[in-house]
C-alpha cells in the first residue's frame, strides 16, 4: 500500500471511534482489518500501530484542537473533519516521519474525498495554525 492508502485506512478506523464504545475498539479494529483481505503484514502492523498511537494521544489532540479553533470545538465539528484533524495533528506533533506539509496536504485530500465542499478549506485553516 502507498502511504496515502495506509493513511486512508487509519482514517477509516479512527472514524469508528465516534460511534463505538471504547470497550469495542479492539474488536472493531480486528473486523476492519479482516475486511481488508490479504494485505502485507508490514502494512497491517503500520495501520494498527499508528491507530493505537493516535488513540493514546486522543485527549491531548482534542485539547489542542479546542484551544486553537474559535467557535468550532470538537463536540461541534462534523465527525469526518474531526477525524481528519485528529490524524493530521497526530502526524504533525508526534510522527517525525511525516513532514507538516505532507500531513496538511494529505488531510486536505482526505477532506476532498470524504468531507463537505467547505471541508478542505476548514481543515487547511485549522492545521495551518499548528504548522
Amino acid at each position: 500500500m502507498t502511504r496515502s492508502e495506509l493513511r486512508e485506512n487509519i482514517f477509516n478506523m479512527l472514524f469508528q471511534v465516534e460511534f463505538n464504545p471504547e470497550t469495542e475498539r479492539i474488536e472493531q479494529m480486528d473486523l476492519y482489518m479482516d475486511g481488508l483481505g490479504q494485505i502485507r503484514e508490514k502494512d497491517k502492523t503500520y495501520i494498527e500501530g499508528k491507530y493505537q498511537r493516535i488513540l493514546e494521544h486522543l485527549e491531548e489532540i482534542d485539547s489542542l484542537l479546542n484551544d486553537e479553533t474559535d467557535g468550532w470545538k470538537t463536540t461541534r465539528m462534523n465527525k469526518v473533519d474531526l477525524t481528519i484533524l485528529r490524524l493530521a495533528l497526530y502526524e504533525m506533533k508526534w510522527d517525525e516521519e511525516v513532514p507538516d506539509g505532507v500531513a496538511i496536504n494529505e488531510a486536505v485530500e482526505l477532506a476532498k474525498k470524504y468531507s463537505s465542499d467547505d471541508g478542505p478549506a476548514f481543515i487547511n485553516g485549522v492545521l495551518a495554525k499548528f504548522a
